[in-house]
């Protein structure tokens, strides 16, 4: 009976409590200025920094035609047979430096590194942006061993609430249907708290920024 009387006295203050409401105000709340610190570096420099951080790979490109020799020289590295690419701008830059790629849906079941675009570069966590309205589509953020992405200085922005600033701009009433942030390759440690990569994605991440 007792334990049930203390229930019974703390269930009574939270009603009475309820009921009672609160008249406290707090005016001097502070929505506007940012809780997080100044960049000390430049957005290309804290993105490379911070993507570092997160296990990805960072590379910055002088031109276009800097891009794809550090393709085709990452392709050599790898091995790779062929990307997968379904981007019709990125397909053109690729079959001008005559670099093997395919982009049929049954080549993106096999594929081991797939190339996309993005839509923006979060310098403060080294995260890249896409959606379900670029041409690269869903699946191929997923299904491929290693992720390329291929980004220019344009499209970094300091944080998050920018690059969701600018895609409502950017697509006004009509936004995609899928937003992702991306940082790093995919991990978990829920498993024995030991880290396992790739776990639900790709097990690498490389950033080709272009200076254009």
């Amino acid at each position: 009976m007792e334990e049930s009387s203390s229930k019974e006295k703390i269930l009574k203050k939270v009603r009475n409590a309820i009921i009672a409401g609160s008249d406290t105000v707090h005016k001097d709340l502070d929505f506007a200025t940012s809780v997080f610190h100044n960049f000390e570096d430049s957005l290309d420099i804290t993105f490379a920094q911070e993507l570092t951080k997160v296990l990805g790979n960072f590379i910055f490109c002088e031109s276009i035609d800097k891009f794809t020799k550090n393709i085709q020289t990452l392709i050599e590295e790898k091995k790779w047979n062929y990307i997968h690419c379904q981007d019709k701008k990125i397909r053109m830059l690729l079959k001008q430096a005559k670099i093997p790629y395919k982009f049929s849906e049954s080549a993106l079941m096999k594929a081991t590194a797939g190339l996309t675009g993005c839509e923006y570069l979060v310098a403060r966590f080294g995260s890249v942006v896409v959606s379900s309205r670029g041409q690269s589509g869903r699946r191929i953020y997923v299904y491929p061993e290693t992720h390329i992405v291929l980004a220019f200085i344009s499209q970094i922005v300091p944080d998050i609430k920018d690059a969701l600033s600018n895609i409502r701009k950017k697509y006004k009433n009509s936004l995609p249907s899928m937003i992702s942030f991306i940082t790093g390759p995919s991990r978990t440690a829920d498993i024995e708290k030991t880290l396992v990569m790739g776990a639900h994605g790709p097990k690498e991440l490389y950033v080709f920024l272009v200076d254009a």
